[in-house]
């Protein structure tokens, strides 16, 4: 080995690549997990902030559920079907204001839509350059924006093999999260405030808002950020209906043109 070789680096390996690229280090249970290793590890994510926001939240959503007149299996049987907060909290509102299933359900589909862009960006994170699968499938129906966030952030970290069961991981205990949230919402309705509980349903956004706040690197991330801030509010006065759906079309598409500028 002549002094040249001796003194030239070696190359990256995928950890190295992954640190130097993202900055945050690959987990040092990778080297040696298996599937199952991956899916457990994913459950674990519910221990933490994201997983104890969905149990608050969850809260709120099982003690609304029985002041409408609901059972405590209707309130766990939506947190696995839906898997998606406002969604859940807009279908028990309209049933309960006495409109048609085929109405509410149409509703619960509009707000579904926002969950669109989130699959079509971490799905294929998920299955790589295999082909569709049955599993694949099912990893869609776990598509919501806390599942959403810690897979964008954990997922590129994990190799191929490992991240279909760590992402089932995930979304399987958010769901307990939110099951487990449900039931004791239902058990202390009446004896927690109303305004208390009225509270920890916005927990989620405001986990949303601030982990978008923190994810964001680039001038069209904050101006996004921004603008839906500023139109939000505006738009809710405007046309309370569709002011969500609004916000976000406007005010991304703004700040999409906005970035093609600025690059």
């Amino acid at each position: 080995m002549t002094l040249r070789d001796a003194k030239k680096p070696d190359a990256p390996s995928a950890a190295d690549a992954t640190i130097n690229a993202g900055g945050v280090p690959v987990p040092d249970w990778v080297a040696s997990a298996n599937g199952a290793t991956a899916f457990w590890r994913g459950l674990l994510v519910t221990l933490s902030a994201p997983g104890l926001t969905l149990f608050f939240t969850s809260i709120g959503f099982g003690s609304l559920a029985r002041d409408l007149g609901y059972t405590l299996g209707h309130a766990i049987f939506m947190s696995g079907v839906i898997y998606a907060m406002p969604a859940q909290v807009m279908l028990i509102d309209q049933l309960a204001r006495g409109a048609s299933i085929a109405a509410a359900a149409f509703a619960v589909s509009l707000t579904a839509i926002r969950l669109l862009p989130m699959t079509v960006t971490l799905l294929p994170l998920i299955k790589g350059e295999s082909r569709f699968r049955l599993a694949h499938l099912a990893a869609g129906h776990f598509m919501a924006i806390t599942v959403w966030l810690e897979g964008s952030r954990r997922l590129p970290l994990l190799p191929q093999h490992l991240r279909l069961a760590h992402f089932f991981g995930i979304g399987g205990g958010m769901f307990l999260a939110c099951a487990f949230g449900s039931i004791a919402g239902f058990l202390v309705a009446g004896v927690v405030s109303e305004a208390l509980l009225a509270a920890l349903l916005f927990m989620t956004p405001v986990y949303f808002l601030l982990s978008l706040a923190v994810g964001a690197k680039l001038r069209m991330d904050w101006l996004a950020i921004g603008l839906g801030l500023l139109l939000g509010p505006l738009l809710f006065q405007l046309l309370p209906g569709p002011d969500l759906m609004l916000t976000g079309l406007i005010g991304g598409t703004i700040a999409y043109l906005a970035g093609k500028h600025w690059r």
